[in-house]
């Protein structure tokens, strides 16, 4: 060929084949999960993650998560019936939250969002309180000082940074305590998350994010927030991250005891991505039969995080009829309290919206709290007129 000839098969176009263009899409690389009790209740053993509980400690984490689920299906019940105005329920979640809330010491600090109802059982807060913000009758019904389990948040991924900026406050206090961010996969597209992590691996930040990946956030699935497991974004930050089976309780006792060992050691954050699935709605003004198959439903409920427990304590003969019972009827016990609790709250005062927002009064919130006192009175002179 001629240097002509070269030249103007240099400057013909080429075409792209489909093998090119799949060669340039990015590849995702096998999830790496972590396993220590199959959906079929056998124990397995991990060669990074080990853990050695006793039969006590096993009826325990069975316990708490049967109480904990027995607790958000009253709650679920209750705002059905109008007594609450929302709920987030955790259905499906509880292994998740138990085990890493398990994992946690007394004098370790949890950032959660508004879903952590089984992390605060493991930080001793009382259920009716998660209640009253619920119900509208306060902001947070317990002083996070008193169990180092802070108020819940409601928006989404801002408490990961206040997590950062809490430990690097550990950090530089000397303590060898750590911190722990729970958040969901929704939440890991927000800036704040991204700003969490840069901040946490620069200052070497003694947190551990834990991501719940139930795989929806709200109607929208994973796969249209990453093209990469979530666990490996930490790569990018550069500190470990690891997938964990979230329905798998020891799993996440050990991942997450793992993770706050490592900061408390002075070795960084540790992003934790638990593998789970939202059970039920996002909310209870969620409708997810609108947006997922019955299918995929059906095939994680074979995966139940308390049915595979429980299978194994039978197996094993660490739990008879009587344990089982008896948690029944403590699980009944705890339903009637939450649900005479919230009762017997009183019904919000529609007028204290406008009561804290300035400390020293406002003249346009002055003018709409008029404004809404009028609209209300209209409804009870439309009663009288009734009459």
């Amino acid at each position: 060929m001629t240097v002509e000839g070269t030249a103007a098969a240099a400057r013909k176009p080429r075409r792209s084949s489909k093998r090119t263009s799949a060669a340039k899409t990015p590849q995702r690389s096998e999830p790496q999960l972590v396993q220590l009790l199959t959906p079929e209740g056998e124990r397995v053993e991990h060669p990074d993650y080990s853990i050695d509980l006793s039969a006590e400690d096993l009826r325990g984490l069975y316990r708490d998560m049967v109480l904990t689920r027995r607790f958000d299906a009253e709650a679920t019940a209750l705002q059905r019936q109008g007594e609450l105005g929302l709920w987030a329920s955790l259905l499906g979640q509880e292994a998740a939250q138990i085990g890493s809330g398990r994992a946690l010491r007394d004098d370790d600090y949890v950032f959660p969002t508004y879903r952590e109802h089984g992390v605060a059982w493991c930080r001793g807060v009382d259920p009716t309180n998660l209640l009253g913000m619920f119900r509208g009758v306060n902001h947070g019904g317990w002083d996070p000082n008193s169990n180092n389990f802070h108020l819940y948040t409601i928006v989404i991924g801002s408490q990961t940074l206040h997590a950062t900026g809490y430990a690097m406050g550990v950090a530089k206090d000397g303590a060898d305590s750590a911190v722990v961010a729970y958040f969901g996969d929704g939440a890991s597209s927000q800036g704040d998350v991204a700003e969490a992590f840069t901040f946490s691996a620069v200052y070497n930040a003694p947190v551990v994010f834990f991501c719940q990946n139930n795989q929806w956030a709200i109607s929208e699935p994973t796969e249209r927030q990453t093209r990469v497991p979530l666990y490996q974004r930490a790569q990018g930050y550069g500190f470990p991250g690891v997938r964990v089976d979230g329905n798998d309780v020891l799993a996440c006792l050990a991942v997450t005891r793992s993770a706050l060992e490592r900061a408390r050691r002075g070795e960084g954050p540790t992003l934790v991505e638990a593998f789970t699935y939202r059970m039920g709605a996002h909310t209870t003004s969620d409708d997810p039969t609108k947006y997922r198959a019955d299918e995929e439903r059906a095939a994680w409920e074979a995966k139940d995080p308390i049915l595979r427990l429980r299978t194994y304590l039978e197996k094993q003969e660490f739990a008879d009829a009587a344990f089982f019972t008896a948690l029944d009827e403590e699980s009944e016990k705890l339903g009637k309290r939450v649900r005479e609790a919230v009762r017997a709250m009183p019904d919000p005062d529609p007028m204290a919206l406008f009561d804290h927002g300035y400390a020293d009064g406002n003249s346009l919130v002055d003018e709409e709290r008029a404004q809404f006192a009028a609209y209300q009175a209209s409804f009870a002179d439309s009663a009288e007129e009734g009459n």
